[in-house]
């Protein structure tokens, strides 16, 4: 199903937002739109929303999948995820959300043998309404094949650098309750063509929706208990978002395509599409969950 607008497609949230996890899928190109939307559908999500524009092409097979839905949108404005987002918190309501862009690829702990929503159903037995995603940067092996940085089939990762650090409003201030800020990947590696507010590789990708509540700038909540990695009892699941996002940012960019000729490193490790690893790297965790 296809809608010509944002407005258009919260006109019929009742109908269309009643079945999920949702997964809201915001498309800057034309990139592994498709692989995208397909490992989503594979894990489970009742609903996927893809929000994208009008001239973009999107396979007949995806298109019209069962659960799938087409919004008309431009993702090059200011504000636009934030925009598109905080509508539908507002229109769905104790819905568990998971917003993430192309080419970029969900994984948590057994998501091989279990579904997002029994993922998320041990999640809210453990009174938890958002969970901590770590942002995995995938790139290709060779820029010269793939000159925009994209590789399914020859994809690679960081298999250590990543850090965090307490999170403060300001460098006086106290540390936050049980929020880090975490850095690693192209991000932190190539920093000099990363402006500092977007460094960080943490996000909230999937939350339960409520009244009031709003998405910020950064990826994190209104709410402060959404931003926390962990209840205060014990630790619980992570995930990673596993994303061709950066390095792709990275190669089209004037100010760095130049400066880069691989991304590979001596801490490199081809990606293997399996949260065993990234359970093994330690780039996510099961918590109480097994």
């Amino acid at each position: 199903m296809q809608y010509r607008s944002l407005d258009h497609f919260i006109s019929d949230s009742k109908t269309v937002l009643s079945k999920g996890p949702i997964a809201l899928i915001m498309v800057e190109d034309a990139v592994e739109i498709e692989t995208t939307l397909r490992h989503h559908q594979q894990l489970g999500f009742g609903t996927l929303v893809a929000f994208m524009p009008p001239s973009f092409a999107l396979a007949r097979d995806v298109a019209e999948s069962k659960g799938v839905l087409r919004v008309d949108y431009n993702m090059d404005r200011d504000g636009a995820l934030l925009d598109a987002v905080n509508a539908v918190i507002e229109a769905a309501p104790g819905q568990w959300l998971y917003v993430c862009y192309n080419a970029e690829y969900l994984f948590y702990p057994f998501c091989e043998t279990r579904t997002v929503g029994e993922m998320l159903a041990f999640h809210t037995e453990e009174r938890r309404d958002a969970m901590l995603t770590y942002v995995v940067d995938l790139y290709a092996d060779d820029l010269e094949t793939a000159p925009n940085a994209v590789s399914l089939d020859n994809a690679f990762m960081d298999r250590s650098g990543y850090y965090a650090l307490a999170r403060q409003e300001t460098p006086d201030a106290a540390p936050k309750e049980r929020q880090l800020d975490f850095f690693g990947g192209l991000r932190w590696r190539f920093e000099e063509h990363v402006p500092a507010a977007r460094r960080k590789i943490d996000r909230i990708s999937l939350f339960r929706a409520k009244p009031g509540l709003r998405m910020l700038g950064d990826h994190t909540f209104s709410d402060q208990e959404y931003n926390t990695y962990a209840c205060p009892w014990h630790h619980n699941i992570t995930a990673s978002v596993c994303s061709f996002r950066t390095a792709k940012a990275l190669k089209s960019n004037p100010g760095s395509r130049d400066s880069i000729a691989s991304f590979k490193w001596h801490n490199s490790a081809p990606f293997e599409w399996h949260s065993r690893q990234l359970l093994d790297l330690g780039l996510m965790e099961p918590g109480q969950w097994f």
